[in-house]
C-alpha cells in the first residue's frame, strides 16, 4: 500500500489486490468474482498492475455488511447500482439497519459451563448442552469452551424454572421446538398483515427511494413493539381462559355445563358374569356399558374427594360450627 496523490488536502490511499484482500477481509479471489459481477468500481490500471483506492474499500466492507444481513448478491448489486445512479442508498440502509435492530429490551448475557450445571441440578448433560446450542438457546464463545452467550437471559431462565419443577430438559427442547414453529407462524401473518396495509406504499420501486425507506424506517420503529404487545396480551387472554376450565376438569365436581376433560386411554376390565347380569336385569342390556361406566366415575370422585379431604386435615370446612 502506497500514497498517491493528494486528495482533499491529504493523500489518498492506494492498494494493490493483496493489501485490498488484507485490509477488506475478502480474499483475492472473492474480490475478483465482485469485479466480474460488476459490484466493485473498475480498477485503475498502471502498467501491469491494478490500483485499488479507499472507495473499493468501502464499497467492500458495505457489501460484507449486506451479506450478514441476509442479502443475496443480485439484491447487493442493484442497491449498489441505484446509490451509483444517484438515486440514494443512505436511506436503504438505514432501513436495513432499523429492521436488523434489537427487537427486544432484554441484553444477552453469558454463562459458563459449570454456572449452567449448577443451574440445572447440578448434574452434566452434555446431550442437553448440544441441543440448547442446535436451538440458539446457547451459542458458542470463539476460544472458550467453558463459556456460552446466552441471547435470551429469560428463556433460558425459563428452561431452569420448568426443569426445576419436574420438567425433563428433553420435554423442554421439544416444546421450545413446537412453541418456536407457531411463534414464527405468528411473526409471518403480522408481516404479512403489516406489509399489506402499511409498508406497500413504501416498497414499490425495487430498490425504494431514499425518502420512501426512510419513512418505512421509521414506520418501523413505530410499529415494532406492536407485535409483541398483541401476543403478551393474547397469550395472558388464553391462559386465564384455558387454566381456569384445566383446574376445574382436575379440582371441581362435574355438573352441568361443565366441560369433560380429555379422556385417557382405556384397559379392558373382566367384571364377574353375575355382576353383568345382575345390571342388565336392572337397567337393561343396552345400557349397561353406560351404568357401569357412571358408577365407576361416581367412585372415583369420591375417592377423589376424600383423598382431598384427608390430605388437609386442619382445615376448617367453610360455615362450620364449632
Amino acid at each position: 500500500m502506497s500514497a498517491a496523490e493528494p486528495v482533499g488536502g491529504r493523500a489518498a490511499a492506494e492498494y494493490r489486490i493483496e493489501d485490498l484482500a488484507h485490509a477488506s477481509g475478502a480474499t483475492v479471489r472473492t474480490i475478483r468474482a465482485y469485479q466480474d459481477r460488476g459490484l466493485l468500481p473498475t480498477p485503475e490500471r498502471r502498467g501491469r498492475a491494478n490500483v485499488y483506492r479507499d472507495t473499493h474499500l468501502a464499497r467492500l466492507r458495505q457489501i460484507a455488511d449486506l451479506l450478514d444481513r441476509g442479502y443475496t448478491l443480485a439484491s447487493i448489486k442493484e442497491l449498489l447500482e441505484a446509490w451509483d445512479s444517484g438515486r440514494g442508498l443512505g436511506g436503504v440502509l438505514g432501513l436495513v439497519a432499523e429492521v436488523h435492530g434489537p427487537w427486544t429490551d432484554e441484553r444477552a448475557d453469558r454463562i459458563t459451563r459449570a454456572e449452567l450445571r449448577v443451574r440445572f441440578g447440578g448434574r452434566p448433560d452434555d446431550e442437553a448442552v448440544t441441543e440448547a446450542l442446535e436451538l440458539g438457546v446457547l451459542e458458542p464463545v470463539p476460544g472458550r469452551d467453558d463459556e456460552f452467550l446466552v441471547p435470551s437471559p429469560q428463556e433460558l431462565a425459563v428452561a431452569v424454572e420448568l426443569h426445576a419443577a419436574g420438567v425433563p430438559l428433553s420435554a423442554i427442547s421439544g416444546h421450545l421446538r413446537e412453541l418456536r414453529g407457531q411463534v414464527e407462524q405468528i411473526a409471518c401473518r403480522f408481516l404479512e398483515f403489516t406489509t399489506e396495509h402499511v409498508f406497500a406504499r413504501y416498497l414499490g420501486h425495487h430498490p425504494p427511494t431514499d425518502a420512501d425507506a426512510a419513512e418505512a424506517a421509521s414506520m418501523v420503529r413505530r410499529l415494532r413493539p406492536l407485535a409483541q404487545q398483541s401476543v403478551d396480551a393474547e397469550l395472558a387472554r388464553a391462559m386465564r381462559t384455558f387454566a381456569t376450565r384445566h383446574l376445574e376438569h382436575h379440582l371441581a365436581v362435574e355438573g352441568p355445563g361443565t366441560a369433560r376433560p380429555p379422556t385417557p386411554p382405556t384397559t379392558p376390565v373382566t367384571l364377574p358374569t353375575d355382576t353383568i347380569r345382575s345390571v342388565q336385569r336392572l337397567v337393561g342390556r343396552a345400557n349397561t356399558g353406560a351404568f357401569i361406566a357412571a358408577a365407576v366415575e361416581r367412585e372415583v370422585q369420591t375417592r377423589t374427594l376424600e383423598a382431598l379431604t384427608t390430605s388437609r386435615p386442619n382445615t376448617p370446612i367453610v360455615g362450620q360450627i364449632d
